[in-house]
């Protein structure tokens, strides 16, 4: 229970990371010296310094270092990536004690970084909180375990059950409130995906715009390339992939990608494309038949629905 605190702010820290450090986790590090935080810190982006290297750095005298504990919701990287490895610099700054979340199952870390810490010494005790922190990483996990995007489903829908007219004409269900959450939502994932009638019917922009922050990058599923260059998709403000069989070149802030429609794996198959572009979750904005895609092939993790007592007739 000691130690439970001291992690609680750990993943506090590091929930600022979403929607900024994929493909990388979040991480949020406190550094404790007799009972008082004298550091801390959090992953910011992909390709910045992780949360240890923040919090280490933070610390204004490094002396105390030798005589505290490092908090981190997960085991300290031990490998090159676009940053070094962290537990080298735990250990050069002799910290004799750590406290981890739960254990890293990325194949280049995966307990390595426990092991490398508690071969220099390092007291080492891990499983703080561990539910918490492995549900903080869900995506990551997930991305990891499933060689896939975290799928979340999004719909909303009418007393009745439906969630657009049989013609496509447009009518709102939810309103400016769920607006600004969906908004929300989608500033904390890396992708967001829909169909030929919903880009063709809604024109939607796919962006997080009233949130002002980062837009997911924006999936549209064309079979035929028949959805018309005017739709707000196809302006190139934001990074956009179009599933298609027919080939065309690609663009800035615009990529074709060609695919077989006639393959009973066309999901996973488009699953496997975002795998292998480190495109660790995904929303599902698209219509009915989109959305039983993944629902009948049991591709999905979540589902967030909307529900109101309008009616359509």
């Amino acid at each position: 229970m000691f130690h439970n605190k001291y992690m609680v702010r750990c993943l506090e820290l590091a929930k600022n990371g979403l929607g900024y450090v994929a493909p990388n986790p979040l991480v949020g590090c406190v550094i404790v010296y007799e009972d008082i935080i004298i550091g801390e810190g959090y992953h910011h982006q992909y390709g910045s310094p992780h949360a240890e290297v923040n919090a280490i750095y933070s610390v204004a005298d490094k002396n105390l270092l030798k005589k505290s504990t490092l908090y981190v919701n997960l085991e300290p990287c031990c490998h090159w990536g676009k940053t070094p490895p962290c537990t080298d610099l735990i250990i050069k700054m002799r910290i004799p004690n750590v406290v981890i979340g739960c254990q890293d199952i990325f194949a280049e870390v995966n307990g390595k970084g426990i092991e490398q810490l508690r071969n220099a010494g390092i007291n080492v005790e891990t499983g703080v909180l561990e539910k918490e922190s492995l549900e903080l990483n869900k995506r990551f996990f997930s991305f990891h375990k499933n060689k896939r995007p975290y799928i979340i489903l999004k719909w909303a829908q009418t007393a009745d059950g439906f969630i657009a007219r049989e013609d496509y004409s447009s009518k709102w269900i939810t309103n400016e409130y769920s607006r600004l959450l969906v908004h929300n939502w989608r500033s904390e994932e890396a992708a967001i995906l829909v169909g030929t009638n919903t880009a063709f019917f809604d024109n939607p922009q796919l962006s997080s715009r009233d949130m002002k922050t980062k837009n997911p990058v924006r999936i549209v599923i064309d079979k035929g390339g028949k959805l018309p260059g005017s739709l707000h998709l196809f302006n190139k403000s934001i990074a956009t992939i179009v599933f298609t069989e027919h080939k065309q070149e690609s663009d800035t802030n615009l990529t074709y990608v060609e695919i077989d429609f006639n393959s009973s794996d066309l999901i996973q198959n488009i699953l496997n494309y975002l795998y292998k572009e480190k495109i660790q979750s995904l929303i599902v904005e698209g219509g009915s038949k989109l959305l039983q895609s993944f629902i009948g092939q049991d591709l999905w993790d979540e589902a967030r629905i909307f529900k109101n007592d309008k009616i359509f007739f």
